[in-house]
């Protein structure tokens, strides 16, 4: 029996090692007719960590390698474009610092230029 192949995208990649995909499905209703979005949770073995949240991944079923991993990383179909918002907060945050402590200094320095020209 062939391996199952499937692509998802990565929801977790927090364990070592290990990543979380979610692959999508749509089923239909066995009474009511109405569509539903339903999905799977795969975690995947991912021996060079390549991937990371909001990859879309092609995994691969293999031999169990734990409790929960079924599942080996093929390949990384489509890097995330995603931005990572608390870096570029804190980022920000980091050179809106900078640019307050440099314009302290300056004014620090104009009152002691101010204060040595009315001294003398």
């Amino acid at each position: 029996m062939p391996k199952r192949v499937e692509t998802g995208t990565v929801t977790s990649d927090a364990a070592s090692k290990t990543r979380r995909v979610e692959i999508p499905r749509i089923v239909r209703h066995p009474k009511y007719g109405r569509i539903l979005h339903r999905r799977t949770i795969c975690h995947v073995h991912d021996e060079n960590e390549e991937s990371h949240i909001g990859d879309l991944v092609e995994i691969i079923e293999c031999p169990p390698r734990s409790r929960l991993k079924r599942w080996e990383l093929v390949r990384v179909v489509k890097k995330s474009t995603a931005v990572d918002v608390a870096s570029l907060r804190s980022g920000a945050r980091a050179t809106q610092l900078k640019e307050t402590a440099a314009r302290a200094e300056e004014a620090a320095v104009t009152a002691r230029a101010e204060a040595e020209g009315r001294a003398t």
